[in-house]
């Protein structure tokens, strides 16, 4: 019987999705896209953050938040979605809750809304396509880790 202790780990190092007290970050994840909001879970679940729920557009988003609020440590927001736009919902969540912690999603060529988004209280953004080591870098720089 082969057991974990004949094949060691060659970067024995913990996830970057676990707390000091070994529970995972919760996060949300708020995009219109399948394909993304489904990336990003497979990225972030891969480094052992707990996707608590996902939303297809801003006004979901938020009412999601409301609902889940105080347990989610962070907010991906994609910035052009239907129904509510991620300005918008971020403005929302940012009433809500001013220590919310939302990293926007965008394409490449928005860098104005980007700005705006940093302005009205998101902690970073993540430019599609999306790379695994920067968006862990980003949101993991957004939780202090």
């Amino acid at each position: 019987m082969i057991s974990k202790q004949d094949f060691p780990s060659i970067n024995e190092r913990a996830p970057e999705g676990v707390k000091a007290d070994g529970s995972p970050f919760r996060v949300l994840v708020v995009d219109d896209s399948m394909f993304v909001a489904k990336q990003i879970g497979q990225i972030l679940t891969s480094e052992g953050y707990e996707i608590v729920a996902t939303a297809g557009d801003g006004l979901d988003g938020v009412e999601k938040y409301k609902e889940l609020c105080p347990n989610v440590d962070l907010v991906t927001m994609d910035i052009t979605m239907p129904k509510m736009d991620g300005i918008t919902a971020l403005e929302q969540i940012m009433a809500f809750d001013k220590n919310a912690r939302v990293v926007m999603i965008s394409a490449l060529g928005k860098e104005e809304l980007v700005k705006k988004a940093l302005l009205l209280g998101a902690k970073n953004y993540i430019v599609k396509p999306l790379d695994r080591k920067k968006v862990l870098e980003r949101i993991s720089s957004v939780l202090g880790k």
